[in-house]
């Protein structure tokens, strides 16, 4: 079994926000395995769908912990469905990637990334496939939170829902496959 994780922050404020870049992602992955989203889930803290991409069980996770403890609701998931950290595709907003741009990666540190840090602190692993998310750098010298928070505009949701996504279901093609 393949667990499939979006990062972002749990609330109406945040929805359409460049920070839930990754909980975008796990809708659209799950929508397109027709599964169903079970919320409340407390002893996950988080919100979880179960269904088949690419031949592939997979768990699907939406953590509603707040960015910076998605470790605690990954790490439960991980133990009660018994899923490698191997077997953890995380995917969140990356502002080092031009919007629209996907980048994956296996291992590796938290670049920075409050989510991914916590993966890892909680977890006390850092092997899980990362699926960065391109939401790139303000160009009007606005900061860095107050872009990630803010919402994306109409263009970079169309990128996020179809070439972004076809990208990333590539990725997790090519992860799936060399796990076989």
């Amino acid at each position: 079994m393949k667990l499939i994780v979006g990062l972002g922050n749990p609330g109406p404020k945040y929805i359409m926000t460049r920070h839930n870049a990754g909980f975008i992602m796990v809708d659209l992955l799950a929508a397109a395995a027709n599964a169903s989203w079970e919320s409340g889930q407390s002893k996950f803290n988080g919100d979880i769908a179960k269904g088949d991409v690419l031949g592939q069980a997979c768990v699907f996770l939406k953590p509603m912990t707040y960015m910076n403890l998605s470790g605690r609701s990954v790490g439960a998931v991980q133990r009660f469905f018994k899923i490698a950290p191997e077997d953890t595709v995380v995917c969140f907003d990356d502002v080092d990637l031009p919007a629209g741009k996907v980048k994956a990666r296996e291992g590796g540190g938290h670049g920075g990334h409050n989510g991914v840090r916590s993966i890892i602190d909680e977890t006390g692993n850092a092997n899980f496939h990362r699926m960065k998310l391109g939401v790139g750098r303000p160009a009007d010298g606005r900061d860095t939170a107050d872009w990630v928070l803010g919402v994306m505009s109409e263009a970079e949701l169309k990128a996020l829902r179809e070439g972004m996504r076809n990208e990333v279901e590539l990725r997790l093609k090519q992860i799936f496959e060399k796990q076989k």
